[in-house]
């Protein structure tokens, strides 16, 4: 009999009637011969009502007591979730992420999931039982509970599905699948039957909000097939693993956009004054994210350094910039903003030289201003003027040809 951990999208969490259809999703497959383990997200509408009462009660509460409170929602959706389960006459039961035995660490103000003690979800599988877990909590070794934070659901399924041997991870979205661009700004978007870790990861970390990064990391490390399908459609989804069965259109299987991308450039009066260590390690300091950087050195010409940030660092950055001008021997900083990136991804970009210049052809054929580039294996991003960004992401879904993908 095979395990399968089913990752509940907080969309089917919002109302009893949406809930109730849930537990009819579970219960399909579990007498589909699968045991099944549910991880589930907080409840976001319940959310608001703790943090009413938590300020009203406590100006400056500590860390702690702020996740053990959040982490109620996540246990409370635990709870009605197998009540709803067996009313139906399905044995069921609900585990908070200590009683689940997952161990967390704290490490550079993030939370990780350390290992997973496997023998409390087996006990209960072994029992008929269908197992629902609160997502995105543990315990550390001093018996607090701790949230992972963003993507910690994702996150959590993923590790018990390594833990408990599952034969995949599904993660259930509003989407039935991962689309070869999103589907409400490329019209012609197709939904992919398979893509590989790396492919996804990339997409992921440029804007995808599919699954977090730090899930697919995991799921890579581990080997774990995730499948990305409806919460509320019986679809064959999305399969995510270490390599896809076709070769057929694998050049580039997706686009991927993120608005709002301010450029700064920094300048020096000579390149000697100028460090790029001192710079970024600055800025990494006070947690600001540098995605694509640009260094200009010419003789001649005073140097500078240019990189693109989120909207919401900019003013940090601009703080942190102007507080170590004179240790980091600057001249002058500028910046620009209305920027988007615009990004193409393949795992097939490796054995097919040219797919760079073939984007930057189409780009400059419609008169699309490219600022910044940056580039992996597989992937290619540049950085556009956030008005043509919708434009930009229709024209290369159309040069790579993606409304014929098959695979």
């Amino acid at each position: 009999m095979s395990i399968i951990v089913v990752k509940i999208d907080s969309a089917t969490l919002t109302t009893p009637e949406k809930i109730e259809q849930i537990s009819e999703r579970l219960i399909q497959q579990k007498n589909g011969g699968n045991q099944i383990v549910a991880v589930v997200p907080p409840i976001e509408n319940l959310e608001d009502k703790l943090l009413q009462y938590s300020q009203i009660l406590a100006d400056n509460s500590s860390i702690r007591e702020q996740h053990a409170l959040t982490a109620l929602n996540a246990q409370a959706a635990c709870s009605l979730l197998a009540m709803s389960i067996e009313k139906k006459g399905i044995k069921a039961v609900s585990l908070n992420g200590w009683q689940a035995g997952i161990e967390v660490i704290k490490s550079n103000q993030n939370v990780l999931i350390q290992g997973i003690d496997q023998g409390h979800i087996m006990e209960h599988l072994a029992d008929d039982k269908l197992v629902i877990v609160a997502g995105s909590q543990g315990i550390d070794r001093n018996r607090n509970i701790l949230l992972m934070g963003e993507g910690g659901p994702e996150t959590t399924a993923v590790a018990i599905g390594a833990a408990i041997n599952a034969e995949q991870v599904e993660i259930l979205t509003i989407q039935d699948g991962i689309y070869t661009a999103d589907p409400s700004v490329v019209k012609q978007a197709r939904k992919l039957n398979q893509m590989t870790y790396d492919e996804m990861l990339e997409l992921s970390n440029l804007g995808s909000t599919y699954i977090h990064p730090r899930a697919v990391e995991l799921a890579k490390i581990v080997e774990m097939p995730l499948v990305v399908r409806s919460s509320t459609e019986n679809h064959a989804g999305t399969l995510i693993k270490g390599e896809v069965d076709m070769e057929k259109n694998l050049i580039v299987r997706g686009i991927a956009y993120e608005a709002d991308i301010i450029r700064l450039t920094v300048g020096y009066d000579s390149y000697e004054q100028s460090s790029l260590a001192d710079i970024f390690t600055t800025l990494a300091e006070h947690q600001i994210d540098v995605d694509i950087i640009v260094q200009a050195v010419i003789d001649g010409v005073k140097p500078t350094i240019s990189f693109s940030i989120a909207k919401e660092d900019f003013a940090e950055a601009i703080k942190v910039l102007e507080k170590n001008k004179a240790r980091l021997m600057f001249s002058f900083a500028d910046f620009e903003v209305g920027l988007a990136k615009v990004s193409i991804v393949g795992a097939g970009m490796v054995s097919n030289p040219g797919v760079a210049a073939r984007m930057f052809d189409r780009l400059r054929k419609e008169n699309i201003l490219v600022k910044m580039v940056s580039t992996s294996e597989i992937k290619v991003s540049v950085v556009v003027p956030q008005d043509e960004m919708v434009r930009a992401a229709n024209v290369l879904h159309d040069e790579f040809n993606l409304v014929e993908i098959l695979a």
